[in-house]
């Protein structure tokens, strides 16, 4: 069976919290539209406010220090992400924006990424786009057409068929499984793969 690794960023700064809620959701829902097409997938869930030191850390002293750097590798390494941020002031969190600046600036270029957020009322539900998206395709990103938001009272209601909210994480779930299963698998690169040998470098002697 095909395989394929997801990572799930969320940046919820309480615990437990509606963002990384809405995060699960849409991992299961990524999942299951891929278990339907033949493709296991493995799931590693990255929470922001674990290493929020050791973020601004790399902002101030450009270098990765404690679980940062196995959390880069993860990211850059993955067959597609899904970001859920928290918007404060119209916008996505201080902390979520400053773990995308200590990216790469090509770590996310053709990665498929499904973007989610949470709020207290529906009226921030555009920040997702005029906000959050812009951030991931000036990376080059492969972002899915459906964005997720989440306002506290959509949880209230979330097995209501009159709330849209399950129907939309499912929808943006097989968005992203067709990008991922579309995409080739993930695997590590040999650096040294097209090294010569010495006996090429001499020529045969």
């Amino acid at each position: 069976m095909t395989e394929r690794h997801l990572v799930v960023i969320s940046a919820g700064l309480s615990d437990p919290s509606s963002t990384r809620l809405l995060a699960d959701r849409l991992a299961q829902a990524t999942v299951a539209e891929l278990a339907a097409r033949g493709v296991a997938t493995t799931v590693e869930n990255v929470e922001l406010r674990d290493i929020a030191h050791d973020v601004m850390n790399m902002m101030l002293t450009g270098f990765a220090a404690g679980d940062l750097s196995a959390v880069l590798e993860k990211v850059t390494g993955a067959d597609g992400i899904i970001a859920v941020t928290p918007l404060f002031t119209t916008t996505y969190s201080g902390l979520f924006k400053s773990f995308v600046d200590i990216l790469d600036k090509d770590a996310l270029v053709g990665m498929p990424v499904l973007l989610g957020a949470t709020g207290g009322t529906p009226r921030h539900s555009l920040a997702l786009e005029y906000s959050v998206r812009p951030l991931f395709t000036y990376l080059r990103a492969d972002v899915a057409t459906t964005s997720v938001f989440a306002a506290t009272d959509d949880w209230a209601g979330a097995v209501d068929d009159v709330n849209p909210l399950p129907a939309r994480i499912r929808r943006a779930g097989r968005e992203l499984a067709e990008m991922v299963a579309d995409r080739e698998g993930s695997a590590a690169v040999d650096l040294y793969a097209d090294a010569p040998t010495f006996e090429q470098l001499l020529g045969g002697a």
